[in-house]
């Protein structure tokens, strides 16, 4: 279970990097800088319970299974983001966006949050598989 949490961390740092690096591109910014924050690393890892959640949905289809993800991803983020922004070190700050919910998510960010639970479960799924070879 570590060395899932840990990719899991190292997946996300690399995936929030990769969004962000766009989002400078889209800016016009031609040093196309990504960032992310070392408090990201414990909740992208928590992304590692979606190991066992995906084997009671392996029966289900790709779109109640994302869905269910989407859910998932959503709660974490709220949950971390109001617990952090209490604190006042909350890394991310979206009340500037029309589709928020008290500055901690994004709605507009579903399909994204969809793609990314079906990716980790697809990650998360070829650790199993290939530790039982």
């Amino acid at each position: 279970m570590h060395s899932k949490f840990i990719r899991c961390g190292m997946y996300g740092w690399c995936l929030e990097i990769l969004w962000t690096g766009l989002h400078s591109l889209l800016r016009h910014e031609p040093k196309l800088m990504g960032f992310s924050s070392l408090r990201m690393f414990p909740i992208y890892g928590m992304a590692s319970l979606l190991s066992p959640l995906s084997a009671l949905l392996k029966k289900f289809g790709t779109v109640t299974r994302g869905f269910i993800y989407m859910l998932c991803i959503f709660t974490v983020e709220y949950t971390s983001g109001m617990y952090l922004k209490k604190r006042d070190c909350c890394p991310w700050d979206y009340s500037g966006s029309p589709l928020q919910i008290n500055g901690v998510i994004r709605l507009d960010y579903a399909p994204l949050w969809f793609f990314t639970g079906l990716f980790y479960e697809k990650m998360l799924g070829k650790t199993a598989d290939s530790r039982m070879v």
